[in-house]
């Protein structure tokens, strides 16, 4: 029976998650795309094809050929015009769009969370997220309470697995990277501590502690200005 290459004649081929095709497949398309003919399964004549071929990956493809484990010859011969999806950061009025709704803002709490979660659903699970607090802000901007409680509380162990650290050779000074973290915190929660104390998996007064150890000024407990 026909396959999706003979249906394509004439058109498009979409090609999604091209670099997890495997090494016999790679060799298979490569052929298609050089010689626009193949054959299909258990056939005996090729059949030629003239179709436009636009694949997709998440991947570091020419990481991937450097490693081994995609073709070279397949790379360059995909590689004609190349496109790069810029990233959700970069066009949230995408979601917008769908409830017919202006871009509202992302809060710094908001988004410092947003940045701090493991995601192990990947961008299925941020995009989901993302939906529900367009639908329940009302305000013009997605804060806290709009993210869904395992977020919105900062899950210390999923934290623990998204910023897994490596020692550099040349060793460091804990203090100062304790330092750094509770600085970012801080910045991030437009010196909010409780957000922050959300984001590094402390307790209030824990955060309180090393801000005022550190020297970095003392944001109201819930949010606001910073005391001067």
């Amino acid at each position: 029976k026909k396959g999706l290459l003979e249906l394509a004649h004439g058109g498009t081929l979409f090609l999604d998650e091209i670099g997890d095709m495997t090494p016999v497949l790679q060799a298979k398309m490569l052929r298609v795309l050089e010689e626009r003919r193949f054959r299909r399964v258990g056939g005996t004549r090729d059949i030629a094809v003239d179709i436009r071929v636009v694949a997709a990956t998440n991947r570091d493809l020419r990481g991937a050929v450097e490693q081994g484990t995609f073709r070279k010859d397949l790379y360059y011969r995909l590689q004609v015009v190349t496109i790069t999806i810029p990233p959700l950061r970069e066009r949230r009025e995408d979601f917008s769009r769908d409830f017919k709704k202006s871009p509202p803002r992302l809060s710094p709490a908001a988004e410092a969370l947003l940045v701090a979660s493991p995601w192990p659903g990947n961008v299925r699970e941020l995009r989901n997220v993302i939906e529900r607090a367009i639908i329940l802000e009302d305000s013009g901007e997605i804060t806290p309470a709009e993210l869904p409680p395992e977020i919105a509380t900062g899950s210390a162990t999923g934290r623990r697995e998204a910023t897994l650290l490596r020692l550099p050779a040349a060793g460091v000074v804990l203090e100062e990277v304790e330092r750094e973290l509770v600085r970012q915190a801080l910045d991030a929660t437009h010196g909010n501590q409780t957000q922050a104390a959300r984001l590094l998996g402390l307790t209030r007064d824990e955060l309180r502690y090393r801000a005022k150890k550190f020297d970095l000024g003392h944001g109201s407990p819930e949010g606001g200005d910073r005391e001067r």
